[in-house]
């Protein structure tokens, strides 16, 4: 089996780039599959994740405005899939252009959409304008019209899929990288998340709430990991609560972090599947998040294994993350929990649902 995923980033420390990095290898070392990967613009970085040798990786040059960036996409995505002649090509981008694809490729290959994000994702704050929510209207409308031209679409959750209300869509949840019997001690007073610094993934929101709850456990620290120390680490000294937030950049080594922590804070506005409530529940570490469309709802088991907040409910979320903080046996109750649930998305299960999906598509 060959496989060309069309990505718009690989080589970087995000969470699309951790999953299909576990999927590549998995297909490449136990199936045998010839995986290659297209991306942008990302010529002379190494990847961040471990890679396996065997898998190839392609770049393409995007510039220029809006005309010729598109006239590019096209020449190189048909270029590439001449060249490799894959037997199956799998889309994961939330980006508009990848959209486009189903109606600029020149093969009757099967095109697999990864819906990783929610269909309403927006990487920077929507305006409420009218002419912004018109255009707002037809991007969706773009979306769903397009959706239906994949041979499939394979999203994360059945929320997800309901999202997309098209009938050509399946579920096959994302993996857990992570196999170990270690455990957060859970005595640590330390919060952490770990996420880009984008409007979607709610940082900003996750500091106001910390600028309250601090107040009642000053004694607690926010360790976050993320893409932009500098931005993020402005807006912590403009709150006033540098002394209880440390801005890291993102690492390698993020297991020895989790295992250090006692709680995970998740406060983004969308999600997909989010694999760091996967990854810390994996160490045993009780998690919080609004819920937010689609996927922490998916992972997180309200007061079972954390607390799903109503999104936007500020106080609410203030007031759970505080009892996290005072309570011990519950850290230790919902860590527990946690690990059970991490042990649902095990990674030979889902990869050989992968393959029969595959070999399933190709017969068609």
């Amino acid at each position: 089996m060959k496989l060309l995923y069309l990505v718009p980033k690989i080589k970087n420390a995000g969470g699309v780039a951790r999953v299909i990095s576990v999927k590549a290898n998995y297909f490449a070392e136990h199936f045998g599959y010839e995986v290659h990967i297209l991306s942008q613009n990302e010529e002379s970085e190494q990847p961040f994740y471990d890679f396996d040798s065997r898998i190839s990786f392609h770049n393409m040059i995007l510039k220029g405005n809006v005309f010729q960036f598109f006239s590019s996409f096209k020449k190189n995505v048909n270029q590439k899939i001449k060249e490799i002649n894959p037997d199956i090509i799998l889309v994961a981008d939330n980006g508009l252009k990848a959209f486009l694809i189903p109606f600029i490729i020149q093969s009757k290959t099967p095109l697999v959409f990864e819906a990783h994000g929610s269909k309403f994702v927006e990487e920077q704050v929507p305006k409420a304008d009218f002419i912004s929510k018109f255009i707002s209207k037809i991007k969706y409308r773009y979306k769903d019209f397009s959706a239906g031209r994949f041979t499939k679409i394979v999203a994360l959750s059945q929320e997800s899929l309901q999202e997309w209300n098209v009938k050509n869509g399946i579920v096959i949840l994302n993996p857990s990288w992570i196999k170990t019997d270690k455990k957060a001690a859970l005595r640590n007073k330390k919060v952490v998340a770990i996420a880009r610094y984008s409007y979607e993934k709610g940082l900003d929101r996750l500091l106001l709430i910390w600028e309250k709850v601090v107040e009642k456990h000053p004694d607690w620290t926010l360790d976050i990991y993320t893409d932009d120390k500098k931005t993020l680490t402005e807006i912590v000294i403009d709150l006033g609560i540098l002394s209880t937030v440390h801005v890291h950049d993102f690492i390698k080594n993020i297991e020895e972090k989790y295992l250090e922590s006692s709680i995970y804070a998740m406060t983004s506005r969308t999600e997909g599947f989010p694999m760091v409530l996967i990854e810390a529940m994996s160490f045993g570490i009780p998690c919080i998040a609004f819920d937010c469309p689609v996927g922490p709802r998916t992972i997180i088991k309200d007061n079972e294994n954390g607390f799903l907040i109503p999104d936007n409910n500020f106080d609410l979320y203030v007031e759970k993350l505080s009892v996290l903080m005072s309570n011990e046996e519950i850290r230790i109750e919902f860590g527990k929990n946690g690990k059970e649930t991490s042990n649902q998305f095990s990674i030979e299960k889902i990869m050989n649902d992968w393959k029969a999906f595959f070999e399933q598509i190709v017969m068609v």
